[in-house]
């Protein structure tokens, strides 16, 4: 195809309906488009304003004299709130100094010192046992609890509160620092042995002369007419028996309105003596589960009358239980509640009239045996089956050193073998005239000695 034929002009000039030349005219259009769009994009031209309809009211500000007025009203009550807040809050009324994460552990003790002196003493009503593991010591007195290096006695931590403190104990790598809030031991911290952090806390309901003992996984609370178990993770009540404040499952305690004269634990199981005498003619052992299914459920394992009034639990194993009454040591099956033997002991009824201090008796535990302070004698207990195996006048229990026992004896420290009860040494050490209960522990080469509201330290 060919190339579409142009109009011949002949001369003329064509025009549009404008009465202008028609090729000028399209050249006009184009220049128009074009030149709109330079319009729309150029980017140094202002944009057309747009029409203004007037005034559609009075413009509000915020500059009144009632506005300014407002808002200082309202930064007051912030600021005031934000006071409030911190004067009652935990972080107010706490001081927490850590210390250093790590601890160089002491090296044990292969050889009896010949003699021992005081090198420290603090402060410490809180400890009713001296408080030491992993080569840390702990003291609690008034508010404060203090870790300390067993060595020195100098500070490692400290944590304050505006509480008193009701107890002080360990578990599981950490002190427990129980606080007294209005009329209850209702404020539980934890805290890292080796630095002082803070660990897990919980509110509780113990008794404000409680004792926490270490299960192995569970933490239990003492009390007169009711007691609770913590377990170890978390904190959380695994346990609650007694008077309960706030029921959920009526019916389910076994003898509610009985007392609580005393304490014992071991790996799975609690033993408590029960006074209900308008069930029960004389005192009852319990044994239950420190965690049932549901902790206001108690699960009682094995329960018992043993025939006297006045009992205390003096010790508990895997598979028996020592209880204490009147001139002998009754001996049961913790797990049937059966009555293995009875063995004559030097306790009298003056010696076990009331509770123990917290409702536990002063006892500790070596890996040979129980020592039981009966508040005159030291009665050692073996691990086998309970049994007695010697005693000794003393004026606390035993603790060990390089595998002998040390005998808390009338100024000074009687060196005992184990397993015979012979006496093989005497340290002497000056208590200052102090003639109370001593309870040993020791730490290294250092050996402590809670003498009433006071931790001393002897090398």
């Amino acid at each position: 195809m060919g190339e579409p034929e142009q109009p011949e002009s002949n001369g003329q000039v064509v025009l549009d309906a404008e009465g202008r030349p028609a090729d000028q005219a399209s050249a006009d259009t184009t220049e128009d488009v074009l030149a709109e769009q330079r319009s729309d994009t150029a980017p140094d031209e202002e944009p057309a304003e747009e029409p203004d309809d007037g005034p559609v009211g009075p413009v509000r500000t915020w500059r009144t004299r009632g506005d300014y007025v407002a808002l200082a009203l309202l930064l007051v009550a912030v600021l005031v709130g934000g006071l409030l807040v911190w004067a009652f809050s935990d972080v107010r009324n706490t001081d927490s100094r850590t210390g250093p994460s790590e601890v160089a552990l002491l090296p044990p003790v292969t050889v009896l010192p010949p003699s021992l002196g005081e090198v420290w003493r603090a402060p410490s009503a809180a400890t009713p046992v001296p408080v030491s593991v992993d080569s840390v010591v702990v003291t609690g007195d008034g508010g404060e609890v203090v870790g300390r290096d067993p060595l020195t006695g100098d500070v490692r931590w400290s944590y304050r509160r505006n509480w008193p403190l009701c107890t002080v104990s360990t578990a599981w790598g950490r002190a427990f620092a129980l606080y007294r809030k209005d009329t209850n031991c209702s404020e539980l911290t934890t805290l890292d042995l080796a630095s002082g952090k803070r660990g897990p806390q919980r509110n509780g309901d113990a008794a404000n002369d409680t004792r926490l003992l270490n299960e192995g996984s569970h933490v239990l609370a003492t009390g007169n007419t009711y007691f609770e178990v913590y377990r170890r993770d978390d904190l959380v009540r695994s346990l609650e028996y007694g008077n309960l404040r706030a029921i959920v499952n009526a019916g389910k305690q076994p003898r509610p309105g009985c007392e609580y004269g005393s304490f014992a634990v071991t790996s799975g199981k609690v033993a408590v003596v029960e006074r209900c005498y308008a069930l029960d003619p004389s005192d009852r052992l319990t044994i239950l589960k420190p965690n049932p299914e549901k902790f206001d459920e108690p699960q009682v394992m094995s329960s018992v009358v043993v025939g006297e009034k006045g009992a205390r639990v003096v010790a508990l194993t895997n598979n028996r239980v020592a209880v204490a009454v009147p001139g002998k040591l009754q001996v049961f099956d913790a797990d049937t509640g059966g009555l293995i033997r009875d063995y004559p002991v030097e306790v009298t009824a003056e010696e076990l009239a009331g509770d123990p201090p917290g409702r536990v008796v002063a006892s500790t535990t070596s890996t040979a045996n129980v020592y039981w302070f009966t508040g005159s004698r030291t009665i050692a207990l073996s691990l086998v089956d309970l049994n007695p195996v010697w005693s000794l006048p003393a004026q606390g229990p035993a603790t060990t050193l390089a595998g002998r026992a040390l005998v808390p004896v009338r100024d000074g420290l009687a060196v005992v073998d184990q397993v015979t009860g012979q006496v093989a040494a005497r340290i002497p050490v000056n208590r200052d005239g102090y003639t109370g209960p001593v309870l040993p522990a020791t730490e290294g080469p250092i050996v402590f000695e809670q003498r009433g509201g006071t931790l001393v330290a002897l090398r």
